[in-house]
């Protein structure tokens, strides 16, 4: 079974309640939920953390490595505001070469206000995935799922 690390970053515990007609109206359990049902249909061990705190959010990244008793195989990151001002979260996601990363935004940030339209993960990412709401985390776990069964699609 691979373990794959879901990190949710500044904000993402208030949706549901910020800006619905863009976020949508789950809630942060609502998509919790999701990722693990969608991971044990995938036949994955899924790890869900959220957190308004870069450091946190490095410091969770730092554990996943396999230096430091790490056994991800993955990971989803949605960094919200910190995908475009994190050098400290794209310097530790760098640290985890191999491990296929994901990146993921519930709305479409190029569509958004300029300052959203660069990101410090992108350019560690297998792919982005943007725009697609709370499915945006099952299209990414069955991503990964692919990558690890070698599956093409």
């Amino acid at each position: 079974m691979h373990d794959v690390l879901i990190l949710n970053g500044p904000n993402l515990n208030m949706l549901g309640v910020r800006e619905p007609h863009i976020y949508g109206t789950a809630t942060l359990t609502d998509l919790n939920q999701l990722c693990y049902e969608t991971g044990a249909a995938l036949g994955l061990n899924v790890e869900c953390h959220q957190s308004n705190h870069e450091g946190e959010l490095v410091t969770l990244i730092q554990k996943a490595h396999a230096s430091q008793g790490g056994t991800i195989s993955g990971v989803i990151i949605n960094a919200a505001a910190y995908t475009h001002t994190s050098i400290a979260i794209h310097d530790a996601l760098k640290m985890l070469d191999g491990v296929p990363i994901i990146e993921v935004h519930l709305s479409d940030p190029e569509t958004r206000e300029a300052f959203r339209h660069n990101s410090y993960v992108t350019p560690l990412a297998h792919s982005v995935i943007k725009g697609q709401g709370v499915q945006g985390y099952v299209i990414a776990l069955k991503e990964l799922s692919s990558i690890f069964t070698g599956a093409k699609g």
